[in-house]
């Protein structure tokens, strides 16, 4: 169930909790000065949701902007017949939520159990005039899931089965490195279903192609939803075949 932390004023004697946060180097107050992140803390409320509970639901009023701090989340949307098209994966740092709409153009869930740092966006809004620091750094994430955006068009369209799994895999591990993690082996909290649905494949699709994969000594899997890159060179030449 989704628990709401009451908000967190910043006081001059009072500790933010940004100061003992572990991915704030990774999120859009990373480059505050002190007196700055006291006043980003002065909005913010801490949110925690167990694994498969919803954040946002598209056509919902976009009243807040959340940093993940803990955890993965699926961003997802549900076409007109039903089916539904996984559109993004969110880490630790990433942003959710900035929107020029009035309403949410996505839904959002928990993968698994998940912590978010949570700002009324009025609030946010009127900061950014104040603290350019906070724009130019919301401008450089929001550059980033473009390029993002820009990646998932050409693996749809341009990939084979293979070819996509090997890059759904190599731009996973290098998220992790941005988030100063080793990119050997491979965190996927992630069910398969949502990997197929993230690369426009059918569940069994996925399913087969990780296998074929593994059956070329490219990858192994692991315990703990975990997949190791064996052969660098050759997955990224998969990858990034065109």
């Amino acid at each position: 169930m989704q628990r709401i932390s009451g908000e967190i004023r910043a006081t001059d004697t009072f500790a933010s909790p940004c100061d003992d946060c572990t991915i704030r180097d990774l999120a859009i107050c990373g480059a505050l000065r002190a007196d700055e992140v006291r006043r980003l803390t002065a909005i913010l409320s801490s949110v925690e949701l167990a694994a498969g509970e919803p954040i946002v639901n598209e056509g919902d009023p976009a009243d807040f902007v959340y940093t993940l701090t803990a955890g993965t989340i699926r961003l997802y949307k549900l076409l007109a017949d039903g089916r539904r098209s996984v559109t993004g994966f969110l880490f630790p740092g990433d942003f959710l939520g900035v929107s020029h709409r009035d309403t949410y153009g996505f839904s959002a869930e928990a993968i698994t159990p998940a912590t978010l740092c949570q700002f009324p966006r009025t609030k946010l809004e009127a900061l950014l005039q104040e603290i350019p620091t906070l724009e130019h750094r919301l401008f450089a994430r929001a550059s980033e899931e473009m390029s993002l955006m820009q990646e998932q068009i050409v693996l749809l369209g341009r990939k084979t089965a293979a070819e996509r799994v090997a890059s759904f895999f190599r731009g996973l591990a290098a998220r992790q490195v941005k988030r100063y993690l080793p990119a050997n082996p491979v965190s996927v909290p992630m069910t398969r279903t949502d990997i197929a649905d993230y690369l426009g494949l059918t569940t069994e699709t996925v399913s087969r192609t990780i296998t074929q994969l593994k059956n070329r000594k490219l990858i192994s899997i692991e315990p703990g939803s975990r997949i190791r890159i064996e052969d660098e060179d050759l997955l990224d030449e998969l990858a990034e075949a065109l």
